[in-house]
């Protein structure tokens, strides 16, 4: 007997909805003071333990969502806790240094064999998980949780993921992790930007100025400051991927074939 191909764990209404609102509020907490006006007063600081409070009450609104749709049991929440232990262990190996963050390879294998409800919690609690094992508590935690919970989720929404095998997936693998780390760098430069001021006239945000004015300013920050950090990242992410992703994947799937994320409970009835 041939073995069952693993797929993903499936998306259902119910994880969805909790999906998409909390992927809303990660774009309104991102992006508000490109429409604040400049006598708000707000910024990030105050508004990061809101958003970390509410990232948290709604990571377990996803993961309740997938198990009720799904049929999730405590073998899907230890291997969430393996991976994430060491998708957190692996990030301070690079110690940041010129945007090398092993993490990243790990993220993209794991959204792909897992599915993209079960790769944003992963992704999320990596985070969370990295920003406590190094000390990088602070008020760009919550939006790092986001940028890489969208990061592994992103993974787990490409095309094939119960046909395509091989070379092909592995280089559309390693393509999405090159252009995801380029994104989850932009993402949170957005978060930065803002929050530093005096750059020079031509890179700084401007609250209150038009939105087309500061993506201008924005993009020229980007450019400035921080594209060969995410070069770094995107070109350690190729290479992990490409060098340890057919093993990786090989046994991520042996996992979930084993663990039977996607069987259904049955019952069977006696007749005496």
């Amino acid at each position: 007997m041939s073995a069952r191909s693993p797929r993903p764990v499936r998306l259902g209404p119910r994880a969805v909805a909790a999906l998409v609102l909390i992927s809303a509020v990660g774009v309104v907490a991102f992006g508000w003071p490109l429409l604040a006006g400049a006598e708000s007063g707000l910024a990030h600081a105050q508004d990061a333990p809101w958003l970390f409070a509410l990232l948290l009450v709604l990571l377990v609104g996803v993961v309740v969502a997938t198990i009720a749709d799904s049929g999730l049991d405590a073998k899907a929440v230890a291997m969430l806790g393996v991976l994430a232990a060491v998708g957190a262990a692996l990030r301070p190996l690079g110690a940041g240094t010129a945007g090398l963050e092993p993490m990243f390879f790990l993220m993209v294998l794991s959204g792909r064999v897992l599915g993209p409800g079960f790769g944003f919690v992963l992704g999320s609690l990596t985070m969370f998980a990295s920003a406590l094992l190094t000390g990088g508590v602070g008020p760009w935690m919550p939006f790092q949780m986001l940028s890489m919970g969208w990061f592994t989720m992103g993974s787990g929404l490409l095309p094939g993921p119960e046909r395509l095998r091989g070379r092909g997936e592995l280089l559309m693998l390693a393509a999405y992790g090159f252009l995801a780390a380029f994104a989850y760098g932009t993402v949170m430069n957005l978060y930065g930007w803002t929050i530093v001021p005096g750059l020079g006239s031509g890179i700084s945000f401007v609250a209150g100025a038009p939105l087309h004015e500061n993506l201008v300013r924005f993009l020229a920050y980007c450019t400035a400051t921080s594209i060969g950090w995410d070069l770094g990242r995107a070109l350690l992410t190729v290479v992990l991927t490409l060098a340890v992703g057919p093993a990786l994947l090989r046994a991520l799937r042996r996992a979930t074939r084993r663990a039977a994320f996607d069987a259904r409970a049955g019952f069977e009835v006696r007749q005496d």
